[in-house]
């Protein structure tokens, strides 16, 4: 066994440990037996570098489709091209709103411990929005995604990288070919300028972009196929929101609402995130509430770690990497 796989085995005996080594076990055995895993990243996974490991499991075949935040889909772009400007910041939690403002005026945008420098942000938007008024213009819209892996082939990205290419999980996604679904993708600093050049008259419309609702056609059809073919598909996700809400939703809306009664539900079910089960909060339910959802059978292995994602998920990835 390998070392951390075993230093896993060896102490995370209870508790939240006991629950994460239970869960990675699960994911090892899902693939082992022809299963795949979908992933889901809410939070600020990308600009907490969660690339680093996530990458290397789409690499080695141990996870097969993802859906995000727009945060996330983005900026794991702004990462592999503008690291080396960012700003990290210590003893974040004592910033004062002055200092705060200071950091606005010199252009850089805070997530927790770090800051990102707005120039990527317009350096991304530079290029994108030439393929993004294109598309409008022609009527021939793309998933957010698609615009992405046509960045990461663009001449103006070639050589610019200021971290390591294997370090990029929307990298290892292109060359794999994933399809990456990014619900609510308006709400993010790309999705942002694109309203802004529809509304300044640089996009025709927001005809561009495909919907919402063509995302989770398509995640059907992504589902549907894996489950014609007898393959056992996992939901592995990470914090709470749109980026776990929107996916999970494709069974039972295949089930109840399509009718389809050939349709096999998760077959295997984790959630990383720091909040606790609440009323209203849905972020912290427990993971039986989804089989009254037609999400999950009573017999899915299911797993809830309240923790801190950036801790456990590259756990157990490492785990599942047998490393």
């Amino acid at each position: 066994m390998s070392t951390i796989s075993a230093f896993m085995e060896r102490h995370f005996k209870h508790f939240n440990a006991r629950e994460t080594l239970q869960a990675a076990r699960a994911w090892k055995e899902l693939i082992d037996r022809g299963g795949q895993m979908f992933v889901t990243l809410a939070g600020a996974m990308s600009t907490a570098q969660l690339g680093r490991s996530l990458a290397e499991m789409i690499r080695q075949d141990k996870v097969h489709g993802i859906c995000c935040t727009g945060a996330n889909l983005e900026e794991d772009i702004f990462n592999l091209y503008g690291r080396r400007d960012y700003r990290e910041v210590s003893r974040y939690r004592d910033l004062t709103p002055e200092r705060e403002l200071a950091l606005r005026e010199e252009t850089y945008n805070r997530v927790t411990d770090v800051c990102i420098p707005e120039e990527i942000m317009l350096w991304s938007d530079s290029i994108l929005v030439k393929m993004w008024a294109e598309a409008a213009e022609r009527d021939t819209p793309k998933f957010p995604y698609e615009f992405m892996y046509d960045l990461l082939d663009h001449p103006d990205a070639q050589g610019r990288e200021h971290v390591s290419r294997e370090d990029s999980w929307m990298l290892a996604a292109k060359r794999k070919n994933l399809a990456v679904f990014t619900p609510g993708w308006e709400d993010s600093t790309l999705g942002n300028m694109y309203c802004a050049k529809v509304m300044e008259g640089a996009i025709r419309n927001h005809g561009g972009i495909k919907t919402g609702t063509q995302q989770m056609e398509a995640l059907a059809g992504w589902y549907r196929e894996r489950h014609a073919a007898g393959t056992p598909v996992g939901f592995f996700q990470i914090g709470g929101g749109i980026a776990g809400d929107f996916p999970i939703c494709v069974v039972p809306m295949l089930i109840q609402d399509c009718k389809q009664k050939d349709v096999g539900y998760w077959s295997y079910f984790c959630q990383i995130s720091d909040a606790t089960t609440s009323y209203g909060g849905y972020s912290g339910a427990p993971p039986n509430e989804k089989i009254t959802w037609h999400k999950l059978e009573p017999d899915t292995p299911r797993f809830m770690i309240q923790s801190d994602a950036t801790i456990v998920a590259p756990l157990i990835f490492a785990y599942v990497l047998e490393m």
